[in-house]
């Protein structure tokens, strides 16, 4: 029990980082995702593999943004079945932020793994699944999760007017991100690097302290992205930082990830001080092989939080984090599953048959 105590502090030190790191990423690209809007998606009605180029580039990008805008796409009859299971296979959800948070490298290859496999499987579609096509949803149906589009957003204010007539959110946000920059800079928050290096086809991987001669390439990624988001809260509206940020990201995400995190390390911290988890797992990959695709099923974010903290403590190889992130998506998919089950179960399928395939050519190679 007393072990157990003694741990708990820095378990909880390393939740509140990886979700204060997790809220400032989704922060960021809320604010991209509104300056960028427009009329682009016309364009690939046309363009069948410029629909599956295009669905791969929005699946890994972190978060559901990418999988709602391609859901949006599919339901207006812009874009087909295929580019509708590359974007599935290509997301992680909410969990790509986390993985990016704490095995940022690993975090590359997979999403640029992923990014190959979903652009293939879904030319595969595009060239002999023609019959998935009677799926779609009628064009023109209502697009869920649609954000709006208002010019006037992000006024051309400057910071100190934003500053002087400071709302109680942006002043919240403001005070929220300077605290984490300080617990940054002054070492509140620690972070131990963990290095990938692939050598014939295997991913190794080692987590060792970064030494006082070592430059700290995560810290100083968390500080310049916190910087990022310090301008943005100063520069930006009070009607985006109060209906966007605040509304769209903190109050429906903070509390679930931070807990789902929680949780994840609590779990994996209290098996390992009764079981010898290592062992077990490692006689058993194939049982959490497919215990990570079913998860996957599920389509919510939080679940699928455990395996990547598996990962991170060396405890299953890189291919059952990858048959993973194929088949999760997050809950990029709920809006899909609201327009045509038939469409959300046939995804799902399709997708659990290459999480699968995937994951078990892995674990056979060693990989």
């Amino acid at each position: 029990m007393e072990t157990f105590l003694s741990s708990l502090v820095p378990i909880i030190k390393q939740a509140i980082m990886i979700t204060s790191f997790v809220m400032v990423m989704m922060l960021i690209i809320e604010f991209l995702n509104v300056k960028s809007r427009g009329n682009w998606a016309k364009h690939l009605k046309n363009s069948p593999f410029l629909q599956l180029v295009f669905a791969a580039f929005m699946g890994v990008i972190p978060g559901c943004l990418g999988a709602y805008t391609v859901v949006s796409l599919y339901a207006h009859g812009i874009v087909k079945f295929a580019a509708l299971v590359t974007v599935m296979i290509a997301t992680s959800g909410d969990e790509a932020f986390v993985m990016f948070s704490v095995i940022p490298e690993a975090a590359l290859w997979l999403n640029g793994i992923i990014f190959i496999i979903a652009i293939l499987v879904g030319w595969l579609l595009m060239t002999f699944g023609k019959r998935f096509e009677f799926f779609c949803v009628p064009p023109g149906h209502m697009v869920i999760h649609e954000h709006e589009v208002e010019a006037a957003v992000i006024k051309p204010r400057s910071i100190w007017q934003n500053l002087k007539n400071m709302t109680f959110t942006r002043a919240l946000l403001i005070g929220g991100i300077v605290l984490f920059l300080f617990a940054l800079v002054s070492g509140v928050f620690g972070h131990d690097h963990a290095s990938f290096s692939i050598v014939d086809g295997q991913i190794h991987k080692d987590l060792e302290a970064v030494g006082h001669h070592e430059i700290d390439w995560v810290k100083l990624t968390f500080i310049v992205i916190s910087l990022v988001a310090l301008f943005i809260f100063t520069l930006s509206s009070d009607h985006f930082l109060e209906e966007h940020l605040w509304g769209h990201v903190i109050k429906k995400h903070f509390l679930k990830i931070l807990l789902w995190t929680l949780g994840a390390l609590l779990l994996v911290n209290t098996l390992d001080q009764y079981y010898d988890v290592n062992v077990w797992i490692s006689d058993n990959l194939w049982l959490i092989l497919l215990a990570a695709v079913l998860i996957g099923i599920v389509p919510e974010s939080g679940p699928h939080f455990i395996f990547i903290i598996l990962f991170f403590q060396g405890m299953i190889p890189f291919s059952i984090l990858l048959a993973s992130s194929i088949v999760q998506d997050g809950h990029g998919a709920l809006p899909l599953l609201a327009e045509s089950r038939k469409s959300f179960f046939v995804m799902k399928a399709i997708n659990v048959a290459v999480g699968l395939i995937a994951g078990g050519i892995g674990l056979f190679v060693g990989f």
